[in-house]
């Protein structure tokens, strides 16, 4: 993967443009956000996104998911799972949500997001006010038992290297903004608890 040289960026210059983010929150009535969930494949990432949008939506909030195996067959199709495409994963990814939540949007990102300095990474670009990291707290064993896409077992049996909680590692939120037991805590009480905190900054 190429990085842009120092001649290529000093040829690109940022355009102004006269409708800016605080027009486009007006129009839409609500305030932009990004909501950064992570946990290990199988915690419920994707399950208590959908049902947060799903209620955002009928609140009448423009809202939009960024999903880490739907991003990975457009966008990211070019990377694999090693530890440099993880991180280009992300980058790429915070970089898409950046400019949504440029547009006001309600920006819901789910994805394994492995790496603490990755998420700050993520955190710094999109800026602390905008961004809510959500960690989906589900023990290993609970999404092995899961499995719902058949990783783990794959994983398990060699068939699948660099399996993040196999032979990849996670690093779990030290301080996120919101923690959702994965294993205990139900949908509809994890949708509340992140409505509260959502509409804290909406």
């Amino acid at each position: 993967m190429r990085s842009p040289t120092s001649e290529h960026m000093d040829n690109l210059h940022s355009q102004i443009f006269l409708v800016t983010r605080r027009d486009r929150e007006q129009l839409a009535g609500h305030s932009g956000k990004v909501i950064w969930f992570t946990g290990l494949s199988g915690a419920g990432k994707s399950t208590i996104a959908n049902a947060l949008e799903v209620e955002l939506h009928r609140q009448g909030k423009r809202t939009y998911i960024l999903d880490g195996d739907n991003i990975r067959q457009g966008i990211n199709r070019d990377l694999g799972f090693s530890e440099v495409d993880r991180i280009e994963n992300i980058r790429r990814v915070a970089e898409v949500a950046r400019l949504m939540l440029d547009a006001g949007v309600i920006v819901i990102t789910a994805f394994i997001s492995p790496f603490r300095q990755d998420r700050q990474l993520a955190r710094d670009l999109i800026g602390a006010a905008n961004f809510i990291e959500v960690f989906v707290n589900t023990p290993l064993a609970e999404c092995e038992a899961r499995d719902p896409k058949g990783l783990y077992k794959k994983a398990r049996s060699g068939q699948l290297a660099n399996m993040t909680g196999i032979d990849s590692a996670y690093e779990a939120p030290e301080h996120p903004d919101v923690l959702i037991a994965g294993d205990t805590c139900a949908v509809a009480a994890a949708v509340t608890l992140l409505l509260q905190r959502v509409s804290d900054g909406v």
